[in-house]
């Protein structure tokens, strides 16, 4: 894990969290940490296991120089498209830092520039630089939080474990119950259900 990316500028790490989900907001987070923060355990949240997830986050948050998390709904992405959604979340995260970075160092291989600060897109940058490692577990806990809250809302879809992600249990709970009001409509999950519902037919008699 590098450390930052140049110690010239004040850089912030940004990620998102939800992308791939078909339910719930998608969550983003920028990151503008102290120059050689280390964390053993820092790295790409998909590589951390939930519970360092939450020590890493109580971490991050006291040692950050500054840090914000934000969110685009369900509906807006189905309005912009998710990844116009991924980028609006980013910049509203970057927009609410309270210092203002002079380089954001972006996870993936887009970005729509914002407020005129350079950027760098770094692919599988949340396993590259601290900063970025930052802003993924984050963007994935506060996520991860969201979607239990309204799990108690619809617990039948499971969300306190899949988080909204496209699990067989989750597509077929909603070959059973039909998409719910924080389902994304335009992630076509209606047209996978007959595909569902042959995957649990009972056998042939």
């Amino acid at each position: 894990m590098v450390l930052s990316y140049s110690k010239k500028y004040i850089e912030a790490g940004c990620d998102e969290a939800g992308r791939g989900c078909l339910a719930g907001p998608v969550f983003a987070a920028a990151v503008i940490l102290p120059k050689g923060f280390r964390h053993p355990k820092l790295r790409d949240s998909k590589l951390v296991s939930e519970k360092d997830r939450y020590i890493l986050r109580e971490y991050i948050e006291k040692k950050a120089v500054a840090y914000s998390v934000r969110s685009v709904s369900e509906k807006e992405i189905d309005e912009i498209n998710i990844l116009n959604a991924s980028f609006k979340a980013m910049h509203l995260a970057i927009e609410d830092l309270e210092i203002k970075p002079e380089l954001l160092l972006i996870d993936g291989n887009r970005f729509s520039p914002f407020l005129g600060i350079p950027h760098q897109c770094i692919i599988k940058g949340d396993n590259k630089f601290s900063s970025i490692a930052a802003a993924s577990i984050l963007a994935k806990t506060y996520r991860d939080d969201h979607m239990r809250k309204l799990s108690e809302m619809y617990p039948h879809y499971g969300w306190q474990n899949n988080k909204g992600y496209g699990t067989l249990s989750h597509r077929i709970a909603l070959h059973h119950q039909g998409p719910s009001e924080f389902h994304r409509k335009s992630f076509s999950v209606k047209a996978e259900l007959p595909h569902i519902a042959s995957t649990i037919k009972g056998p042939k008699s």
